[in-house]
């Protein structure tokens, strides 16, 4: 052997695939340690070098494959080299005479007597010998242990991405399962459309339009160009033609070159030019790639390569591989479809809801809706903006029970029933009450299409506010909601006071309503339980949180106190949250005029000179016809059919507002008179001369208004309606 240690003196580092050496001296326990700690080799040919490139050992192929001289002059450079690890490329003379072609791993051994020992792992990247060479003979406890490490891998595998429901979070747990126990990197890439939760393209287009959503290294540092996380990869015009392993939809490569030709080939024309560093990371020397499929339709790709690890891939790498890319397709496949419900259920809750910010002249308001994150979904966290007549403002802030698509359904519907009732302009409480016999009546008795979203409204708090801007005042009632808070200018923030109240559907109590001041620069904020609500603490203490954030922002534009608010208190991920805010503005006093008037026709024409007065002192002269004419109708309907007293108010703002108010609650209706009848032509006036009218019930008697476009254009009297001017009493023109 020529001196080069294969006697009865040379030690031995034995694989884990119980590879023997030759020569290991009795009694010698350990003599090799790797620096990682590991003993001898993970696969294949390995031998073992001194400090002057002399051979010590050497495993059973790498006898059979250099024969007995194991004349390796080329490592005798490693002597004078730094002790790093390193790989290449050699050309080695065979037993058999011929030249053979190996890729190399080289690393360093720490020794007990001193000195450096590099342990040489070889793979074989061309030459004749690669079919013949015998695999030394495995021992059954080296297969039983091979099998149950695999088997270990392939569970922790299943378990880290199944615990998960978020794209980027499942690619990352799988990545980082399998380094380093399989391999040095691991890529995990997926079709753009499938992290837009949208339906993933086929199988046949796996290699278009993919961004790499995770990589995980053996030592936590990226290859130098090579993509990283969030980046898009470069385009193929078409899968790389690489064959796969028989039996498997596996590409197995280990020819690097080869591969960076395929790749080449593949690429699209616009490519950049470092498209294949981008692709392939530097060192590396072993692929196995994975598509992750489902339902015939590409989902990623999964990829694994070894850099510093020595040897290929072999077959039993290949089928745990392909296992472990099925159950992160299939991961990966339910998140998507998790997403896609998630997204269009959110899409729906937003769509139900009001714009997130309103100004008018009176308030202004901002809302901020937060759906639940996680399993949980959207709910039914809901908030409304309604005007009302006469610069009015009703406020709906509601939560329904559950989560998901049902809740918003309920939501919507809830939301719905709200706006057409509060059209009709009734007094919150009693708007409430309409609303609960509505539930009890038709919507907890369920649907047989669909019986789980009425269930999800059974139990639903409300809050229903009034803001009257003329009185600075709101009136509200409560369905089991909580109370809003109110700061006013110069005060400290209160909580408005209410009588406790049932959900909707629960109870038949009659709710009760509040009235509270609100000057001008007051703000309120109405809420759901989600933003003050924490798990084992009292209510109250999220209550006071709330307080002192809002105090603390109060100063703030509108728009901003709603995140600064929701960022301190941090609310809950698993339950949805809204926040509407409002705040008051002043209305000049030089805008309102009203006076009280009692039920005489004689006072028809001191209405008409009042208001012709006020529109000449407002600049308003274009308006004065339409407008004597209004007054003079709805004043002639009060005192027939109302009685003193009789309220006559005019509003300036972006519309000219005019209303005339009396004690009765009888509700007047608009009809088309015929041509024989002497009556019924004067609602039917009013509408043609205005914009919007319409009547709303007040705790003692009625209003009537109406409005007026500033900017309009001069009313075109309809045919007949000058005939309309005899039902008004004689003397009142």
């Amino acid at each position: 052997m020529a001196g080069r240690g294969m006697g009865p003196t040379a030690e031995s580092a034995a694989s884990e695939d119980g590879a023997a050496a030759h020569g290991a001296p009795d009694g010698a326990a350990e003599p090799f340690r790797a620096r990682d700690g590991s003993l001898g080799l993970r696969a294949g040919t390995a031998v073992v070098l001194d400090q002057y490139g002399t051979v010590l050992c050497a495993t059973h192929d790498a006898a059979w494959l250099l024969g007995r001289s194991l004349g390796i002059a080329e490592f005798a450079q490693y002597s004078a080299m730094p002790k790093e690890p390193r790989s290449g490329t050699a050309v080695f003379s065979l037993a058999s005479g011929e030249s053979g072609s190996f890729r190399y791993h080289a690393r360093p051994l720490d020794h007990e007597g001193g000195g450096t020992f590099w342990l040489v792992q070889l793979a074989g990247s061309g030459g004749p010998v690669a079919d013949e060479m015998p695999a030394a003979p495995a021992r059954p406890e080296d297969v039983e242990a091979r099998s149950e490490r695999r088997s270990r891998l392939a569970r922790a595998a299943a378990l880290s991405i199944g615990a998960s429901l978020d794209l980027k979070e499942i690619a990352e747990r799988l990545a980082d399962s399998l380094v380093p126990a399989f391999a040095d990197l691991i890529t995990v890439d997926v079709p753009e459309v499938v992290l837009n939760a949208d339906e993933p393209p086929p199988q046949e287009q796996a290699a278009r339009n993919l961004r790499r959503i995770a990589v995980a290294t053996r030592d936590g540092r990226m290859p130098p160009g090579f993509t990283r996380p969030g980046e898009p990869l470069p385009d193929l015009s078409g899968p790389p033609r690489l064959t796969p392993m028989a039996g498997r939809p596996v590409v197995a490569m280990s020819d690097m070159a080869e591969l960076r030709g395929a790749l080449r080939m593949a690429l699209s024309t616009d490519a950049p030019d470092d498209a294949i560093a981008r692709l392939v990371p530097a060192g590396a020397h072993a692929l196995l790639s994975a598509p992750m499929l489902g339902r015939g339709r590409s989902l990623g790709i999964l990829a694994a390569w070894r850099l510093s690890t020595p040897g290929g891939f072999d077959d039993d790498d290949a089928e745990l591989f392909a296992q472990i890319a099925s159950r992160g397709a299939l991961a990966l496949d339910n998140a998507r479809r998790f997403a896609r419900e998630h997204r269009t259920a959110v899409a729906l809750q937003r769509s139900l809801l009001p714009s997130g910010a309103t100004h008018t002249s009176v308030l202004e308001t901002a809302g901020t809706y937060v759906p639940a994150e996680g399993e949980a979904g959207v709910g039914g966290d809901w908030y409304d903006v309604l005007p009302l007549s006469s610069l009015r403002t009703a406020f709906a802030v509601g939560d329904v029970v559950g989560h998901g698509l049902g809740a918003t359904v309920a939501m919507g519907r809830l939301r719905t029933a709200v706006q057409t009732m509060a059209d009709l302009d009734p007094e919150p409480g009693e708007l409430l009450a309409h609303l609960n016999d509505l539930m009890q009546a038709r919507w907890t008795a369920g649907e047989p299409a669909d019986p789980d979203i009425d269930v999800d409204a059974y139990g639903t708090t409300v809050l229903y506010a009034v803001h009257d801007p003329i009185r600075h005042t709101c009136v509200m009632a409560s369905a089991g909601h909580p109370p809003p808070v109110v700061l006013r200018p110069g005060r400290a923030p209160e909580f408005a006071v209410l009588a406790p109240s049932p959900p909707l559907g629960v109870g038949a109590l009659p709710f009760e309503e509040a009235e509270i001041d609100v000057p001008p620069g007051t703000l309120l904020a109405f809420y759901t339980d989600g933003v003050v609500a924490r798990h084992g603490a009292d209510v109250n203490d999220g209550m006071d949180a709330l307080a002192a954030v809002l105090d603390e922002h109060r100063d703030a534009p509108l728009d901003a106190i709603g995140p600064a608010v929701l960022a301190r208190l941090e609310p809950p991920h698993g339950d949805d949250v809204a926040l509407l805010l409002v705040r008051t503005h002043p209305v000049p006093r030089s805008a309102v005029a009203e006076w009280d008037l009692p039920a005489d026709p004689s006072v028809v024409a001191r209405a008409r000179e009042l208001t012709l007065h006020q529109l000449d002192a407002w600049g308003l002269d274009d308006l004065a016809f339409t407008t004597e004419l209004v007054v003079s109708e709805l004043v002639t309907n009060a005192i027939r059919y109302g009685g003193a007293p009789i309220g006559l108010r005019l509003i300036r703002d972006e519309v000219l507002i005019c209303e005339v108010s009396d004690p009765s609650n009888s509700q007047p209706r608009q009809r088309r008179a015929q041509a024989t009848d002497e009556g019924g032509r004067g609602l039917f006036l009013v509408a043609q001369l205005t914009s919007r009218w319409g009547s709303r019930y007040r705790r003692t008697g009625k209003t009537i208004w109406t409005e007026q476009r500033l900017d309009g254009e001069p009313v075109e009297f309809p045919l007949g309606a000058v005939d309309l001017l005899g039902e008004i009493p004689e003397g009142a023109l």
